[in-house]
């Protein structure tokens, strides 16, 4: 747009330039056609400013010429006329004056000015025409006298006062030689004064003419400076670059502001200044002696350059590229330099970044992938060298991926540095810890092959990284997985290294994460078979293998089913059943999950529809399924599928969602309470820090962990304190509880005595299909089945003894023996609670307590640990056997009697 306005005014110009005397004439009346005419227009109209001052003092003049002439002796019947004219005449011009004083605040165009004293020099001659009129009538006013003379003279000043304006030249011309023609009459005297009207005419014509033309030219020599001045200050403000100009002898004449500013201070300030003051003579940071030197020789020389690179003579490292021209005047005199210089440090310092950028991980300031390659090529070299061998750690971030995914990649990315500096300080002189990219480090330990001093600095790396991180407020706990090869000197190659450490941090990650796992050689089948599985797993959902199977929840009072928990089944075409401890922790990492958690609810949701009301559901939901945003959404939309309301479905929930302690977990809490659904705090006590889940989550019943219901019973196991701690805590808040793992009725009964709620496991059923599931909900109870006690190893050999019973003498079998009791056949009933002392043949007497009976057998807790080494197999037969009353039962018999 700029351009095109610039065309136009000079192809304008060009037009001015080329117009004709008529074109001339009109210039200061006609309206002006580009701002470029207004801008003329008004410089010309700026020398009217006094032309009424000048006719003021032409009248005033040639007035008292005439009243000296005649001695003040003018006849009464001419001076009103001649008094009269000569006073309006210069009031007018006095007027005029006035308005040419006042035209900028009145705002008045060049053009409406010329025109205005147009008229006042038609009115002002005009009444100077009648003001010689009166003259003519006074004797001695012929064409020999002074009025001619006088007249002709205030003409010729008036022309030549207006000579600058070609229509007010033209009008004063015009009236003066009218005027003189009616005054004198003279033919002479008027063709004098019309000559000299016209000769001053034409040079007002030809004077305004030039003026025009050299206004043009002005404006266009303007407005090609005006356009070189944008383009430098466009240049110089862009950044790209700037401009210098010294004098013939080498100080600065020109700097730009930019050049000013990297020395900090104003352009006038170098001004004066040697140029070559402002350059430093360092040495270059390659250690060659810097371009500053060639800069000398071609400024003393007199040589043009171009990009030399030299280095700004300030505090900071700032480097310039210069080009110049030398300059001579016409006569070939030598008048200094001028050039352009541009500034390099930006794009060094991005040159230099892109070199570290590409050996450095931009994020931790950690080596980067390919530094850490070269960094264990080197050292294998080294190590063959040396022949000292060369060990790789591959270190995984255990749960990253859910605070990623949950707080946001800038608390991920904070996160990150944080264990990059966790992750050298473990690391120390021991070798060097780089980012691979994600959440994956490397660390190459040169020499290092002792495997007690990898295993400790392992296990310090997986602790450490493992201490919770503060990060903006929000409290994020993590893991690590740690995989170790080592690799002989001489004989081990980067890419087997790599591949047998990322084999056995596989292995770490498989064996539960937090660990750290060494090399060894049946990895390779294991990964070849973990990729298959790995792939039968993405497909089994749609081949129908998956299922899901329901283990009961009973309550403790009544034994009265109130709920079942589903769990997943993968029934493998080839492998046959693989177990959940196998194919979940798979799921997870290769991004399942959530599919196969999604396809257990709405299957489980689908099942419960068909209980009774009563019955509820218990899905568990994995960390990742909960901090998924559509969780909400998606348990909903299951319910309102199969019109299951929402109380009857319990989500089962581990500490592991808390991982991510954030304002979006205590969200998706929320949404969920208010959906109706009831909540499960699973696994409890298997974590660090779940009494602070169960202050702000708001759970409904906490699922103890099975690890302290087994065994519970045992006197040498303080897990029933724990237990009873736990129930004390529940009822306190409100919640229910369930003991997970029971199996025994020992355990049963003390779960009773220790006041939880529920209870699930074995001893009440095993996990089965929807079909059998369906038929133990219709039922009112469900009967216990079990083992009375938790069994220690049993020797399955059978032994005779011989025992007292209610008084009288009988023999036993004894099945089933273990350090702990026996299993022991009796045609006699027996109550539980009864105290024995059998005889065991060719053993000896042990003492016991009766737990549990049913017809014909009963099992007998030993009140001392047995020792099964005294079960030595014995070849005897019944008939050899003589029987023979021991003696405790001789005494019991005195007793009695």
């Amino acid at each position: 747009m700029r351009r095109s306005r610039f065309a136009g005014a000079v192809k304008s110009i060009t037009r001015e330039q080329r117009a004709g005397w008529l074109d001339t004439l009109s210039f200061d009346v006609r309206p002006p056609v580009t701002s470029d005419d207004s801008a003329i227009a008004e410089q010309r109209v700026s020398q009217l400013t006094y032309v009424p001052l000048l006719l003021g003092v032409a009248h005033l003049i040639s007035s008292i010429a005439i009243l000296f002439h005649y001695g003040f002796a003018i006849p009464a019947h001419v001076a009103p006329w001649l008094f009269g004219a000569m006073v309006l005449a210069m009031l007018f011009d006095l007027a005029a004056l006035a308005f040419m004083q006042m035209r900028a605040r009145l705002e008045v165009s060049p053009r409406t000015v010329t025109l205005v004293m147009s008229l006042v020099v038609l009115v002002s001659s005009g009444l100077w025409t009648v003001f010689g009129y009166a003259a003519s009538m006074l004797p001695d006013s012929g064409p020999s006298g002074i009025l001619p003379i006088v007249i002709g003279t205030v003409i010729v000043a008036s022309a030549v006062a207006v000579s600058s304006s070609p229509p007010l030249a033209v009008v004063c011309a015009f009236v003066g030689t009218l005027g003189a023609a009616i005054v004198s009459g003279d033919p002479a005297v008027v063709g004098g004064i019309g000559t000299m009207s016209m000769v001053v005419v034409g040079y007002s014509v030809a004077s305004a003419r030039a003026m025009i033309a050299t206004a043009h030219d002005r404006q266009l020599l303007d407005h090609e400076a005006h356009k070189a001045l944008h383009f430098v200050n466009e240049f110089e403000n862009s950044g790209r670059g700037w401009f210098w100009e010294t004098n013939s002898q080498g100080t600065l004449s020109y700097v730009s502001q930019q050049l000013a500013d990297d020395f900090q201070t104003d352009p006038e300030t170098l001004l004066g200044r040697q140029f070559t003051t402002l350059l430093s003579v360092d040495a270059t940071p390659e250690g060659g002696i810097g371009e500053e030197r060639t800069l000398g020789f071609h400024l003393s020389a007199r040589f043009p350059f171009s990009d030399v690179i030299v280095r700004a003579a300030t505090n900071d490292d700032v480097h310039w590229s210069l080009s110049g021209n030398p300059v001579f005047d016409d006569n070939g005199r030598f008048m200094g330099f001028r050039g352009i210089g541009t500034d390099l440090t930006e794009q060094r310092r991005s040159e230099q970044e892109i070199t570290r950028l590409a050996r450095f991980d931009s994020l931790t300031s950690l080596p980067n992938r390919a530094m850490m390659r070269q960094t264990l090529e080197e050292a294998l070299r080294n190590a063959a060298v040396r022949q000292k061998g060369c060990a790789l750690f591959l270190i995984d971030l255990d749960r990253f991926k859910n605070v990623n995914d949950t707080l946001g990649h800038p608390i991920g990315d904070a996160l990150l540095r944080q264990v990059a500096e966790r992750l050298k300080l473990v690391m120390g002189n021991h070798g060097q810890v780089g980012r691979l990219g994600g959440d994956e480090f490397k660390a190459v330990l040169p020499g290092t092959v002792e495997t007690g001093l990898l295993e400790s600095l392992a296990k310090t790396l997986i602790e450490q990284v493992s201490r919770p991180y503060m990060i903006e407020g929000h409290k994020v706990t993590i893991g690590a997985s740690v995989g170790i090869s080592i690799g002989d000197p001489g004989r081990a190659c980067a890419d087997a290294l790599v591949r047998n450490a990322d084999l056995a941090l596989y292995a770490a990650k498989a064996a539960g994460r937090g660990v750290h796992c060494f090399y060894e050689q049946s990895m390779h089948s294991e990964a070849t078979d973990r990729q298959a599985l790995e792939n039968d797993l993405r497909q089994a959902i749609d081949r129908n293998e998956m299922s899901v199977v329901y283990q009961p929840i009973v309550r403790t009072a009544g034994e009265e089913v109130c709920g079942f928990e589903a769990l997943v089944r993968w029934t493998h075409p080839a492998r046959g059943a693989i177990g959940p401890d196998k194919f979940i922790p798979l799921a997870e990492e290769c991004g399942m999950i959530e599919k196969i958690g999604t396809f257990v609810l709405r299957t489980a949701v689908e099942e419960a529809s068909h209980w009774p009301d009563q019955i509820r559901i218990a899905v568990n939901l994995s960390p990742i399924q909960f901090n998924n945003p559509g969780i909400v959404a998606t348990v909903a939309a299951a319910l309102s599928d199969y019109k299951l309301r929402a109380e009857r479905l319990e989500l089962e929930i581990t500490e592991g969602v808390f991982l991510a302690d954030n304002d979006a977990t205590d969200e998706t809490f929320a949404n969920l309470k208010a959906l109706g659904v009831r909540l499960a705090l699973d696994d409890f006590g298997t974590g660090y820090s779940s009494l602070g889940y169960l202050k702000k989550a708001p759970f409904d019943k906490i699922k103890i962990d099975q690890s302290f219901v087994r065994g519970a019973a045992s006197r040498d196991n303080r897990n029933a304190a724990i237990i009873r701690a736990i129930v004390t805590l529940a009822d306190s808040l409100g919640m229910d509880t369930t003991a997970e793992g029971v199996e025994t009725h020992d355990d049963l009964h003390l779960i009773r005595e220790l006041g939880v709620s529920q209870i699930q496991g074995y001893i009440f059923g095993r996990p089965a299909d929807g079909v059998a599931a369906r038929e133990l909900a219709s039922r009112q109870t469900v009967e216990a089945d079990g083992f009375a006690c938790v069994r220690e190893p049993r020797q399955s050999l059978m032994r005779r003894a011989i025992t007292a019973i209610n008084g009288d003498l009988m023999e036993i079998r004894l099945r089933n023996i273990s350090a702990m009791g026996a299993l022991v056949e009796c045609e006699t009933p027996v109550a539980p609670g009864t105290q024995l002392t059998i005889d065991i043949v060719g053993v000896g007497p042990v003492v016991g307590t009766v737990r549990w009976a049913q017809a014909n057998r009963f099992g007998m807790q030993f009140a001392e640990q047995f020792e099964i080494t005294r079960l030595a197999p014995r070849r005897e037969k019944l008939n050899d056997v003589t029987m023979l009353a021991p003696w405790y039962v001789a005494d019991r018999s005195k007793i009695a009697n």
